[in-house]
C-alpha cells in the first residue's frame, strides 16, 4: 500500500472531519513536517467534510465517463467512472461481462486513465473479450471497508449499491459469472475482502500486490515509506483505533468466516505481487494463509518487480490474460446460448443438462446461468425464457 507523503497535496484527500480526536492526530501530524505552509494546509484539512469526498473531479480518458448516484448508506451523491469497449456502441443488443477495478491509496481517479487505457489496449489486440471497466470511488485512504464509526460505509456503497445501480443503467450480463473484481494495493486488499465477503456475486478476485495485509496495522512494513504519525491517523480514521476491527475487516479473517461459501461458489482466486515491491512478505504470509483455509487460488511471482501496477502487468506477459479469458471467453450477450450457436434452443438445453450439478471442480461452469454454483431448476428456467 503506498501512500504519498505527508507533505504532498493529495493527502488532503485523505483527512475527513471526523471529530476531536482526528484534529488531535491531524495537529501532531502537521507539528512533524518540514514546512509551515504544509503544516497549515494538513492542519485546516481535516473540516473537508466526508461527503465531499464521495464526488471526484470527472476524468478525461478514452471510452471513459463518470456517473453520480444517491446513495442511501452514504446519504449522498457518490460518483464511480466507467470505461466502455468501443463494441458497446457498435452493438447496440449485445450485453458485456464487467470488471470492477479497485484502485490504490492516494489515486481515487488517478489510476483511471491508466487503467481504462491498458484494457482498451489488450482488448483491441484481442488479448482479452470486451468488457465493461467500473472503477468506483474508494476515496484516497479508506481501505475499501466499512469505517469503524459508520460515517464512510464504503463496502456497502460498492457491494450493496453500486453492483445494482451499474446493472440497472450499463447492458452489462448481470450475474455473478460474469463480474470480477479486482485491485491493486489498497484496492487488491479490497478486492480479497469483497470478494470473499461476497463470492456470490464475483465469479473471479485478483488481489495484485496487496495491502495492508500485516497483522498489526501500525506495523510498518520493510521498505514502506508511510509516517508513523499518518499510519495512526488513517489507522483512527478507518479503524477506529481499534485492533479488532482492523482484524475482522482483514481479507484472511473474512475468508475464515465466510470459508464454506467460498468453496461452494468456488471463484476463480490469482494474487500477483513483485519480489521487489515491499509487500511481497505480506503477501507470501496471505498465499499461505489461504493455503491453510484451503482456498483454491493461483500464487504469481514476478521477479525484481517492485510496488507498480504496469511493472507486474507486464512482468506477468501473455500469462496475465489467461485468468481473464477463463471467465469471461465464453461469455457473450447470450448467456443461455451455451454452444455459440447465436440461438437458444435445444442443443443448449442438452448442454446444461448434461452439466446438472454441482460446478465444485473449480473450473468454468457455463451452464451454471445465475451463477450459484449448482445446475439446477432455476438455471432451467433462465434457459427456457430466452428460448428462440
Amino acid at each position: 500500500m503506498h501512500i504519498a507523503s505527508a507533505t504532498t497535496p493529495v493527502l488532503l484527500d485523505a483527512i475527513a472531519d471526523s471529530g476531536g480526536q482526528v484534529r488531535r492526530l491531524t495537529s501532531a501530524l502537521a507539528s512533524g513536517m518540514r514546512t509551515t505552509a504544509a503544516a497549515a494546509a494538513i492542519a485546516a484539512a481535516w473540516t473537508m467534510p466526508v461527503h465531499a469526498q464521495w464526488t471526484t473531479p470527472p476524468v478525461e480518458a478514452p471510452g471513459v465517463s463518470q456517473h453520480l448516484f444517491e446513495s442511501e448508506a452514504a446519504g449522498t451523491t457518490v460518483s464511480y467512472h466507467v470505461w466502455l469497449p468501443p463494441e458497446y456502441e457498435l452493438e447496440p443488443e449485445r450485453r458485456f461481462p464487467t470488471l470492477y477495478w479497485l484502485h490504490g491509496s492516494g489515486a481515487a481517479v488517478a489510476s483511471i486513465a491508466p487503467i481504462s487505457g491498458w484494457f482498451a489496449d489488450a482488448i483491441e489486440a484481442d488479448l482479452i473479450p470486451p468488457m465493461i471497466v467500473v472503477m468506483p470511488n474508494g476515496m484516497n485512504y479508506r481501505m475499501w471497508c466499512n469505517g469503524f464509526d459508520g460515517v464512510v460505509p464504503m463496502e456497502t456503497v460498492v457491494l450493496d449499491e453500486l453492483l445494482p445501480e451499474v446493472d440497472a443503467n450499463l447492458r452489462t450480463i448481470p450475474s455473478r459469472r460474469a463480474r470480477i473484481v479486482e485491485g491493486f494495493s489498497m484496492g487488491g486488499q479490497g478486492a480479497a475482502r469483497f470478494g470473499f465477503r461476497r463470492p456470490d456475486l464475483f465469479s473471479g478476485i485478483s488481489i495484485l500486490g496487496a495491502g495492508p495485509l500485516q497483522d498489526d496495522f501500525m506495523e510498518a512494513p520493510k521498505g514502506g515509506d508511510i509516517p508513523p504519525n499518518l499510519r495512526e491517523l488513517i489507522f483512527q480514521q478507518v479503524f477506529g483505533g481499534s485492533a479488532e476491527y482492523y482484524t475482522l475487516q482483514h481479507p484472511r479473517t473474512v475468508a475464515e468466516q465466510n470459508l464454506d461459501a467460498i468453496l461452494e461458489h468456488a471463484p476463480f482466486v490469482r494474487q500477483a505481487v513483485g519480489t521487489a515491491d515491499f509487500l511481497y512478505e505480506m503477501n507470501v504470509s496471505f498465499h499461505e494463509d489461504l493455503e491453510a483455509l484451503g482456498v483454491p487460488h493461483s500464487f504469481l511471482v514476478a521477479e525484481g518487480v517492485d510496488h507498480s501496477t504496469p511493472a507486474l502487468f507486464e512482468a506477468l506477459g501473455d500469462g496475465n490474460w489467461t485468468f481473464y479469458n477463463d471467465l469471461f471467453g465464453d461469455l457473450d450477450s447470450k448467456p443461455a446460448d451455451l454452444d455459440g450457436s447465436g440461438a437458444v434452443n435445444g442443443a443448449d438445453l442438452s448442454i446444461l443438462l448434461a452439466a446438472w450439478g454441482t460446478c465444485g471442480d473449480g473450473t468454468p461452469c457455463p451452464a451454471d446461468l445465475d451463477g450459484d454454483g449448482t445446475v439446477n431448476g432455476a438455471d432451467l428456467t433462465l434457459l427456457l425464457a430466452a428460448w428462440e
